[in-house]
């Protein structure tokens, strides 16, 4: 799937798409409710209620860049706490080559946060070490969030996630510490948005006139812009994030800005009331 903002080019590649069995991240989010909000059916929802998310990676083709915006589970990964997000053998890499982006064609990557479903392509395995995936690229992470992971990574499965997905990247050389509200290229201008992570951004896109917003785990999923306090499991603070939530949508409402999820598909931010819906981008 291809979306355009001026002469930016953003390509949604899959590595897991979901239906349903999504309440362990979103537990609040129960059919009745989501059945609530029409508008999420049938792109974002189905017709008895049940979410529709996906793990992607994005490819932000500039003028000058071409990144990936996120790097998903990762194959051969262990000691994670999803059962089937270990010793993973998807086709990833292979489906992005055929998308028309081998790995040594991606000059930088960046991770919007460095949580386990984020960070996984980061690295691949091989010869038993962990090694840069995107061989000629600079990784962007964000400093307060390299540097909060870096100190409280002590949990088994934080631990696993910093070890193989993270500090080999630092260790070969090719991290790229920035600011939160960094300037990436001409096109691309960061946004901190807290909450879901201490240093998670978001990605603002202008080109040519038009507008467009990643918002990496902002939201995992359209249903929180109806429900703002509706934060997901996996919130460092999920005050901070519904408050991030509110500013970020207020931002970007009834404005023609593409806004593409962190696990969902393209759309434009509409005001409801005092919350917001989302108005899924034509195909």
């Amino acid at each position: 799937m291809r979306w355009k903002i001026g002469n930016v080019t953003i390509t949604k590649v899959v590595e897991i798409e979901t239906v349903g069995h999504t309440r362990f991240i979103l537990p609040l989010a129960g059919r009745e409710d989501i059945l609530q909000s029409p508008w999420l059916i049938p792109h974002f929802a189905t017709e008895d209620g049940r979410l529709k998310m996906s793990i992607h990676a994005l490819v932000v083709e500039t003028p000058t860049r071409r990144i990936v915006v996120d790097t998903g589970l990762g194959n051969d990964k262990q000691d994670r706490t999803v059962p089937t997000w270990n010793n993973r053998q998807g086709p990833f890499l292979d489906d992005l080559t055929a998308a028309g982006f081998p790995p040594d064609s991606i000059d930088t990557v960046l991770c919007t946060h460095l949580h386990v479903d984020h960070v996984g392509w980061n690295t691949r395995l091989v010869d038993s070490q962990w090694v840069p995936t995107f061989t000629r690229a600079r990784y962007v992470f964000g400093e307060n969030e390299y540097a909060y992971w870096r100190d409280h990574s002590t949990e088994p499965d934080k631990a696993a996630i910093f070890r193989d997905s993270v500090a080999p990247i630092i260790a070969a050389g090719r991290a790229d510490l920035v600011a939160g509200d960094s300037r990436i290229c001409e096109e691309i201008t960061l946004v901190p948005t807290p909450g879901h992570s201490p240093g998670h951004v978001s990605l603002h896109i202008r080109s040519a006139g038009e507008e467009g917003l990643l918002t990496g785990d902002v939201a995992h999923h359209p249903c929180q812009m109806a429900h703002l306090d509706w934060s997901s499991t996996a919130d460092s603070d999920p005050r901070q994030s519904a408050r991030t939530r509110r500013e970020l949508f207020s931002r970007f409402a009834d404005r023609p800005v593409l806004v593409i999820g962190g696990h969902f598909d393209a759309g434009h931010i509409q005001r409801d009331g005092d919350a917001f819906k989302f108005i899924a981008a034509a195909k």
